[in-house]
């Protein structure tokens, strides 16, 4: 877990996080993620009220990618030699701690400030559908992420042109539930009727009550949805809608907008894991349902405050950039031949 330090939010934002989110090479360490084990109800740990104890600090870092890697297309599972040589392979190139490439060059961050976790034995964190890759946009689906593609090839005219993320607002949903490159930790707090879930990351909150009561009423939209649980034996289900449409990113924050339902499954399956499965569906944007595992590990705490606002000097040197190259383009306009 790091501090709340920002520094090049947007360029993280745009460069580091792409990494494992789009098929490319598979990156992490050399340790494979512990096997989930099932438990029985006898095992499972309860509260003072009687529900399954969840409670505690966990980690879903990871650097197996969300979609599977072309070269690995027929391949769902690694074995442990795979995997090691992969791990081998991708932590030299992703060491940030060599020399600047070029004299001058400005880079974001060395290795102390990343969490990478560990690359597991599957290839994506996608495990439906059966190839990995997230399914084909709607052809309304496709024309936003059209729409979107081409504004960022200018996207520093305002600060409405960056992403709610590099504006340390939200990284939104299922983003907030995602794993990357540092802080993706999480506080499982409960009491009786409710379960509270403490993002480190930009530090979201979400209240998630589990005492039956419906879903707000639809016009009521938010960044992060509004979510309802209920316990289905040692399961946590939580179903999360009424989303705003303000975030729609492929990127370290993924959002696609405000008609999707996500479906989580939390399964506390020993005492230092959590098997944790969402699913996206969104007729609207997908053209069928996708399905993430991203398991959780117990990790020693405290979360530490991630204060985005405060430590987020790359929004100003983003637009401070551009209006000075503005300026610099005026300049050479007015000049004379």
């Amino acid at each position: 877990m790091k501090t709340g330090f920002v520094g090049a939010g947007g360029a993280l934002a745009a460069g580091v996080a792409i990494v494992w989110l789009f098929p490319v090479g598979l990156a992490g360490q050399n340790t494979a993620a512990p096997k989930a084990r099932a438990t029985t109800k006898t095992e499972a740990q309860r509260t003072p009220w009687g529900d399954p104890d969840l409670q505690g600090i966990w980690s879903n870092t990871t650097t197996t990618p969300l979609e599977r890697p072309v070269d690995l297309s027929n391949k769902t599972v690694l074995t442990e030699e795979e995997r090691a040589v992969l791990a081998r392979q991708v932590a030299e190139r992703l060491n940030t701690d060599r020399a600047p490439e070029r004299p001058g060059q400005i880079v974001a961050y060395n290795e102390f400030w990343f969490e990478r976790g560990t690359l597991t034995s599957r290839t994506s964190l996608i495990v439906d559908p059966a190839d990995g890759k997230l399914p084909p946009f709607t052809p309304d689906g496709q024309k936003r992420w059209d729409t979107i593609t081409e504004r960022r090839k200018n996207a520093a005219e305002s600060w409405l042109d960056r992403s709610p993320y590099d504006r340390c607002i939200t990284r939104g949903m299922p983003g907030s539930m995602m794993p990357g490159f540092y802080n993706h930790n999480y506080q499982i707090f409960q009491a009786p009727g409710y379960v509270v879930i403490l993002v480190e990351m930009i530090h979201d909150a979400r209240i998630i009550p589990v005492d039956g009561r419906p879903h707000l009423n639809s016009e009521v939209r938010q960044w992060l949805g509004d979510s309802r649980g209920r316990w289905e034996g040692n399961t946590l289900v939580v179903e999360t809608t009424n989303l705003n449409d303000k975030y729609f990113e492929r990127g370290a924050g993924t959002g696609f907008g405000g008609n999707l339902t996500m479906t989580e499954r939390f399964t506390r399956v020993d005492a230092n894991t959590i098997d944790y499965q969402f699913t996206i569906d969104d007729p609207t944007t997908f053209t069928k349902a996708w399905t993430v595992m991203a398991p959780m590990s117990k990790i020693e705490g405290p979360l530490f405050e991630y204060a985005c606002h405060e430590g987020n000097y790359a929004l100003a040197g983003i637009l401070g950039g551009a209006r000075a190259d503005d300026k610099a383009a005026a300049t050479e306009g007015t000049r004379k031949p």
